[in-house]
Parts: C-alpha cells; structure tokens; sequence
C-alpha cells in the first residue's frame, strides 16, 4: 500500500519564498543582517583591475526575509531596472552566518561566512576563481550604511580595494 499523494494547491514561488518577518526563535541571530531589510539607493564605485580606473553608477538594493524568516536575500539592480546580482544570507545554528553572492552577468560566484565586528558586518570569502574576497557593511544606520568590498590574488598576502557603496533607505524600515 502506498502513502496517500500530498496536494500542494496554491503554490506561488514569491509567497513561499518571501517571509515578512525573522524566525522569532531566531530572532536575535537574525537581527545581524535584518537591520537592512527593506530597498536602499545606492552610489556605486568600482574599480576595474583591467583599466586602473573608477567607474560610478547609481543602483537600487533591496533585502527581504526570506524561508519562513530563515534567511534574507537581497537584488542588486542597475539604473536601467535590470538585476545585476543576487546574495542568500541565512543563519546556522551550528555554523553561523553563511553566505551566497551570484552575478549571472560577470560569471561571479562568492561563497562567504559572515560575522559581527563590533557594530559592523564582517564577511569572508572566496570566488569561484580561487580568488579570496572581504567585505564590510560599516556605519550601518536606520537610513544608511557603508560597504567596502576587497580582493586578494595573493591568497591573502595582499589586498586591494574593488568597490565602495553608499546607500541611504528609501521609504521606512520593513523589519
């Protein structure tokens, strides 16, 4: 005999992957990254490694919580509406923070752990290419925070800095 076939009526993707608030048995934990939820504007500098030069662009971020309040992810969009990446946080009772970052359009991939460093956000990694990366959201605030990404070709012995973001809340906080 087997076991009776479950129905799953009225799936929808974004109302099960969309949470509207933390876990509250994990609250505590989650409040790490859930200070950002909600849509950010965002004044971009990147540094091409290529060129030795700067470029500017303004973008909008925005962090949910996703998975049953588990985990917050977020979108990266440029100025033209398109999603440039996305990041999957979610927290492990037994490891901490992990951490995700995909860019389909640069081919990127970022496997990161992350942890509180005083009243920032410390995140370390590595890309898909071997190459090991270090981020910091910094100054983090009800309507803003800073964020500094870094590279290493070197396996650590040396840094160098790839982008900067300044991002200020647009509208109120949705935590």
């Amino acid at each position: 005999m087997s076991a009776p076939r479950r129905t799953f009526s009225g799936v929808s993707f974004e109302r099960d992957l969309v949470a509207a608030a933390p876990a509250p048995d994990a609250a505590a934990e989650l409040a790490l990254f859930g200070r950002l939820v909600g849509s950010w504007r965002v004044e971009n500098e990147l540094f091409s490694e290529a060129s030795g030069e700067w470029s500017r662009a303004e973008l909008m971020w925005t962090f949910a919580w996703i998975i049953a309040g588990r985990g917050i992810q977020d979108v990266l969009v440029d100025s033209s509406g398109t999603a440039i990446g996305t990041t999957v946080r979610t927290w492990d009772v037994r490891a901490g923070w992990r951490v995700v970052w995909f860019c389909p359009r640069a081919a990127e991939h970022v496997s990161l752990s992350a942890s509180a460093d005083g009243d920032d956000i410390r995140l370390d990694g590595i890309q898909a290419d071997g190459r090991l990366v270090g981020w910091v959201f910094s100054a983090v605030a009800e309507d803003s925070f800073a964020w500094d990404g870094w590279c290493s070709n070197d396996g650590g012995a040396t840094w160098w800095h790839e982008q900067h973001m300044d991002a200020r809340r647009l509208g109120e906080r949705a935590m």
